[in-house]
């Protein structure tokens, strides 16, 4: 299993460097966003660490770049207190996570592996991912930062439907299409009821109301805090 680390800080480089080393994984580390590029041109890693502030470019553009390239690699940036990208224009980016300098070693490691969680739980499975929540279409379950969420059938179709067409409002007639199979008869409250559940069990901005109109997904950022 391989990291890259890509920082510039040689003293900050030798001891993110080391963690990851202690728990049994390889991490390649770059200084400069030239050998990051070189790095992926030559390797294929698992996850990648990312400073923001590099000698000869900045973290977010590469991490744009990735994505724009279709490239899926998870992505842990690790930022400055007071640079200015916030988490949300981070992970809309399309990082996974974000952490703070100075940080905790355990926290960090403990991220690293909730990302590498994931991103296998997604691996070799019919799989909708949005942020660090991973829908498992074959088992019919969900995973959000590595751990199990039990839903309902109902809760799950619901849900189902909205990460299928996360990029769409969906009207309240064809959320409740997604419930037939299940029940025979729809109640008039059943939607409501069960995106309450869902907002209950990962959080208030999972779903939102598009006045008017229906229902979508919310934001990756709103699942991350």
């Amino acid at each position: 299993m391989g990291l890259l680390l890509v920082e510039d800080d040689a003293p900050t480089g030798a001891a993110a460097r080391t963690a990851p080393c202690e728990f049994g994984l390889v991490c390649d580390w770059v200084q400069t966003a030239t050998g990051f590029c070189g790095a992926l041109a030559t390797q294929d890693y698992d996850c990648i660490l990312l400073d923001l502030t590099l000698p000869d470019g900045h973290g977010a553009q590469l991490l744009e770049a990735m994505r724009r390239s279709g490239d899926p690699t998870p992505v842990i940036v690790v930022t400055g207190q007071g640079q200015h990208e916030s988490s949300v224009d981070l992970l809309d980016l399309g990082a996974d996570d974000y952490i703070v300098t100075p940080y905790d070693v355990r926290s960090f490691m403990a991220r690293v592996r909730a990302v590498l969680r994931r991103a296998h739980a997604a691996e070799g499975s019919n799989a909708l991912v949005h942020g660090p929540l991973v829908l498992d279409v074959d088992r019919r379950i969900a995973v959000r930062h590595g751990e199990l969420v039990p839903l309902t059938k109902k809760e799950y179709w619901l849900l189902e439907a909205l990460m299928r067409q996360r990029n769409r409002v969906l009207t309240r007639a064809q959320l409740k299409d997604s419930l037939y199979g299940w029940v025979q008869e729809t109640e008039s409250k059943t939607i409501e009821v069960h995106i309450h559940y869902l907002q209950r069990k990962f959080c208030s901005g999972l779903i939102v109301t598009v006045r008017g109109l229906g229902y979508q997904l919310g934001s990756e950022a709103a699942l991350t805090r």
